[in-house]
């Protein structure tokens, strides 16, 4: 395996721009702008990468239009579903990994509950990012990654319905948290922006953790933080809006070459997936 180095002046980034047009979606910088609070942009993997029309896809949810919403097989029957699946049988716009999940299949790595079905009670002490939302204080971000470096997680645990806890890449401050590394897998990534937006973030070209944390740094988003949901050939996206449709699954870079066939998305056990609040 060969180490990526990315460096990225200011003025490559104009490079990097490389969107799907459709009728009847506007645009915003980088930014397509597919319906009130819901934006999607799509840069071109940077360096040398064995998937060559792969892009980086990024939707971007604005919690004032739309909810996030924890779906587990442990609380639904025990079934696990693609993405697609995931988001048909429950209307749900698009869907993402909620995380790792243990050797029986259900279970999450990190502490995992959704109001009062707790899927994973145990705190890991080794995951610093906690994604909570259904807030029950006003007071509080609507929704955020708790750093539980630069937060105290005991004092906002009574402030939510739902967590799910996995590991931090992009840490409070905006630094890249994670060593350098020679493996490389797809990606999928849970981040906040500056203003508050909830990104869902997917890389089908495989990098390590270390090098797409600063791609991500890099990008025109403005990405506040961000923690990691998936890799492999179990990381996966789904999303359909306004007669657009991504569907999107991850490989390993040694399933990788010219002539082989993408596998499609795997069955997964949980999932945050985003529904449109009623006016």
């Amino acid at each position: 395996m060969r180490k990526v180095s990315i460096f990225l002046s200011i003025s490559s980034l104009f490079l990097w721009a490389l969107f799907i047009s459709s009728e009847g979606i506007s645009e915003d910088g980088p930014w397509k702008k597919v319906d009130d609070g819901l934006f999607l942009a799509q840069f071109a993997p940077p360096g040398d990468t064995p998937v060559k029309d792969s892009k980086i896809t990024l939707i971007k949810i604005n919690p004032t239009y739309y909810s996030l919403k924890l779906l587990c097989a442990s609380e639904l029957g025990k079934t696990k579903l693609t993405t697609r699946e995931w988001c048909n049988r429950y209307s749900l716009i698009s869907a993402i990994n909620a995380g790792m999940y243990q050797k029986d299949g259900l279970t999450n790595v990190g502490y995992m509950k959704n109001f009062s079905h707790m899927n994973n009670p145990r705190l890991n002490s080794t995951y610093k990012a906690v994604l909570a939302f259904n807030r029950l204080d006003d007071e509080v971000p609507e929704i955020q990654i708790i750093d539980l470096m630069c937060q105290d997680f005991e004092k906002l645990k009574s402030k939510y319905q739902t967590f799910i806890q996995n590991i931090r890449m992009i840490s409070c401050r905006q630094e890249n948290v994670w060593a350098k590394q020679n493996k490389k897998w797809s990606l999928a990534v849970l981040g906040m922006d500056k203003g508050g937006h909830v990104l869902f973030i997917f890389s089908e070209a495989p990098y390590s953790g270390y090098d797409f944390n600063n791609i991500l740094l890099s990008l025109p988003i403005s990405i506040f933080n961000a923690m990691y949901l998936e890799g492999g050939r179990e990381a996966s996206l789904y999303f359909s809006a306004k007669g657009m449709v991504l569907e999107k699954a991850g490989i390993y870079e040694s399933d990788f070459n010219g002539n082989t066939i993408r596998p499609g998305a795997q069955p997964i056990p949980n999932v945050i997936g985003i529904m449109k609040k009623k006016p």
